[in-house]
């Protein structure tokens, strides 16, 4: 192989746009919603708006710094920039974690979604899961972005025609029903479980907003990155608005907070209540697209991570290597491979080592997350004004006030007995990968910052 080895640029604009779409749609907020909604009330929609602000926050830093440089390692390189070798190193293998464990969770969901249909053994269908989306990345970058066009595409469809349907529901456009928006206050009130729980919620909420970002990543292989990355960061808005808030306020309008179907899937919950047909089935099958596109995008994005870790001397150099079609092949099976360890600790051990790799990832996106602000903070100041296409909104009041929201969740998780093993071991998680630095830089192992500067800007190209 030639160096540096360099991906294609297959993704097409189309392909950027749904993945910057979809990417914030997963299983949590099919499922996961519900539990937020029966532990905050009809007050749910403020944890998803709070949440949702955030987001866009961290989005709007992470294109004003990518549009400056677009870059297939995008956070980890900013971070190593701004702050030095240990965060980037810290940054890109956090990250790598995080995805490589929401692989092989999300195999274990889809089979468990698939045996409403399908009677067979769990730990098989979670492995032909894998394969199968092994599979779509290894072919070429263009049909991973192909698959996710359209399973992404699935996901929003499904978002807008309940956003429709609901709209119609609840304003009384429906037979025989009258405009009703009784239930956000007649069940125990707007916030029947104090205004302390819309807080307390943001810990589950925030874990069903990740992926935004993937779209920086992504953009990287496409031919016009300033432009995708651009469209990405300022799209969220609407996205969060009405995906999340949005929905939220339907389902709290349609079905009482306190109906324990809401916990199991809320929008089956809606559908039934508004009397269509086969929802369970319909929903199940939405909910194992969203399981597959989150799947995809992990696999996905774990591979570039583990690539540009490769290229910047921080793993095994094998996984730098891309084949004639420009697919980074290696970093993708040894990205997999711990999938596959996830989904077998699923079937031998569900209980203790599956538990700990979940616990042990938990608030990891969290401190990606304060790298991401923190290294914008950082390098706004170096950043020559002609160079910034997208601008942070109110710099630098907007910044900290990010900084200090994912802070305060990291608290709010260390208060609560719920989540306090999840940070312990995500804070055990980052104890490892800093000591796995210092190794590597003993070893004569990782760039600096200042040797970074003199590599090219993207390691994205054209073989």
């Amino acid at each position: 192989m030639s160096a540096p080895a360099q991906l294609q640029k297959g993704l097409k604009q189309r392909h950027l746009t749904m993945i910057a779409i979809g990417g914030v749609i997963g299983a949590g907020l099919f499922v996961g919603s519900g539990v937020v909604i029966n532990q905050t009330g009809p007050a749910a929609f403020l944890s998803y708006l709070v949440t949702g602000v955030l987001i866009i926050l961290v989005m709007r830093m992470l294109g004003e710094m990518a549009t400056a440089n677009p870059s297939t390692g995008s956070f980890s390189d900013y971070s190593r920039r701004a702050l030095g070798g240990w965060a980037g190193f810290s940054v890109a293998w956090l990250y790598w974690y995080f995805w490589v464990i929401v692989v092989g969770f999300e195999a274990v969901a889809g089979a468990e979604i698939l045996r409403y249909w399908i009677d067979v053994p769990l730990w098989l269908m979670s492995l032909v899961l894998m394969v199968l989306m092994t599979a779509t990345n290894l072919v070429s970058v263009g049909s991973y972005g192909e698959f996710e066009y359209w399973f992404a595409g699935i996901k929003v469809f499904a978002i807008i025609v309940f956003l429709v349907l609901g709209t119609l529901f609840v304003v009384g456009l429906w037979p025989d029903k009258d405009f009703d928006v009784s239930l956000m206050t007649s069940q125990g009130g707007f916030v029947p479980n104090g205004v302390g729980a819309i807080f307390s919620s943001i810990v589950v909420v925030v874990f069903s907003m990740v992926g935004a970002e993937i779209a920086t990543i992504a953009a990287a292989e496409s031919s016009d990155p300033e432009r995708a990355i651009a469209r990405a960061t300022q799209s969220v808005i609407l996205r969060v608005a009405t995906f999340f808030v949005g929905s939220m306020i339907l389902l709290v309008l349609i079905v009482p907070w306190d109906d324990n179907a809401l916990g199991s899937s809320p929008y089956v919950a809606a559908f039934s209540e508004m009397g269509i047909p086969y929802a369970d089935h319909i929903m199940n099958a939405v909910v194992l697209t969203a399981v597959l596109s989150c799947l995809n995008s992990g696999l996905y994005t774990a591979s570039r991570m583990i690539f540009v870790l490769a290229a910047r001397k921080e793993a095994p150099a094998v996984l730098v290597s891309t084949n004639r079609r420009g697919v980074p092949v290696w970093a993708i099976l040894f990205s997999t491979v711990i999938g596959f360890l996830s989904v077998i600790a699923a079937y031998v051990s569900p209980d203790t080592v599956f538990l700990f790799l979940l616990n042990s990832s938990g608030a990891v996106i969290l401190f990606v997350y304060l790298l991401i602000a923190i290294s914008q903070l950082v390098l706004r100041r170096r950043t020559p004004d002609e160079q910034l296409v997208v601008r942070m909104w109110l710099f630098p009041a907007l910044t900290i006030v990010a900084i200090a929201g994912i802070l305060a969740i990291l608290v709010q998780m260390a208060l609560s007995s719920d989540t306090r093993s999840q940070l312990l071991l995500s804070l055990l998680s980052w104890a490892v990968v800093v000591d796995l630095y210092l190794v590597t830089r003993a070893r004569g192992g990782s760039v600096s910052p200042d040797e970074l500067s003199e590599q090219p800007a993207s390691t994205g190209g054209q073989r």
